[in-house]
């Protein structure tokens, strides 16, 4: 019955959530895993009626085990985040997941947000949507931010008339400033499939991304869901939706941009304000050789 639900979960994640295979890969191995515990610990294969009436304990017990194997707390963090989208989906519509507080991850010196925790951090949010169209929007906006290097108050007052997204975007910024930002295949993906599944008409004058009841959506609906994702994954609380801006600009100066061109993409109106990302981009270096070299 567990290896009949775990393919169904894949092709979920797949067809409907449209995740990467190398994502895909990590949400089954933790669900065989979790499976091949419960086997263990609830003397018996899983099957709906099992999964449906698991508790906090069952899930404690599961990462006290994994932990035991040397599992880190932000792998946990992730584990925990997996099982929760599994068994969100196995209950169907409205199920109850078991809720605990995922395990605590040290905090270190203020890094940007690594690709990975970004795309994390977004699948989160679209997973723990309360609707589906609501986390495919959510899902679009943070791969904005990050793939783009969008202001959150600039994502949300673009309107229908961007659609649909080509190579590049124009964004009006800070004092009416406007800027071409290049767009990446993959958020142009995720925006046109939040437009596909949005039951509200989306028109020329209108926001692109929309609240519940077709209105503007807020900026405060957006840092909360960011808010509650980071908690359950144990990511610091550095992880704001503006954080993912400063990602896109410190990874972007560490692949080689210039000074200049990333001031363009940003919408700086001085120099001055970039060149803030050379030190964080000079701190990262030095995690990395203090970390690397041998005699450091």
């Amino acid at each position: 019955m567990s290896d009949t639900l775990i393919r169904d979960w894949d092709a979920h994640l797949a067809h409907e959530k449209r995740r990467s295979e190398h994502t895909r890969r990590a949400y089954i191995a933790t669900a065989e895993r979790f499976c091949a515990f419960l086997s263990q610990h609830r003397g018996g294969g899983p099957d709906v009626k099992m999964l449906k009436s698991l508790t906090p304990n069952d899930l404690r017990a599961y990462l006290a085990d994994r932990r035991a194997e040397g599992l880190g707390n932000a792998s946990a963090a992730r584990e925990l985040s997996a099982l929760r989208g599994f068994l969100r989906f196995v209950g169907g519509s409205g199920a109850s997941v078991p809720q605990m507080r995922g395990p605590r991850v040290k905090k270190g010196l203020p890094r940007p947000v690594s690709p990975a925790e970004a795309l994390q951090l977004a699948q989160d949010v679209e997973d723990n949507a309360r609707e589906g169209w609501v986390g495919a929007r959510d899902f679009a906006l943070l791969l904005l931010l990050y793939g783009a290097g969008l202001r959150i108050g600039e994502a949300l007052s673009l309107t229908g008339a961007a659609l649909p997204l080509g190579d590049t975007l124009r964004v009006t910024g800070k004092r009416n400033k406007t800027r071409i930002v290049p767009i990446l295949p993959a958020v142009a993906s995720a925006v046109l499939r939040y437009v596909e599944a949005c039951p509200w008409p989306i028109v020329k004058d209108t926001p692109l991304f929309l609240g519940a009841r077709g209105g503007p959506l807020q900026p405060g609906v957006v840092r909360a869901s960011v808010r509650s994702a980071r908690r359950a994954l144990g990511l610091p609380e550095r992880t704001t939706p503006h954080a993912l801006r400063h990602s896109f600009a410190t990874h972007l100066l560490a692949g080689g941009a210039d000074l200049r061109s990333l001031q363009e993409l940003l919408g700086h109106a001085s120099l001055a304000s970039t060149q803030v990302y050379t030190a964080v981009d000079a701190a990262h270096l030095l995690d990395i050789y203090r970390s690397a070299h041998p005699r450091a």
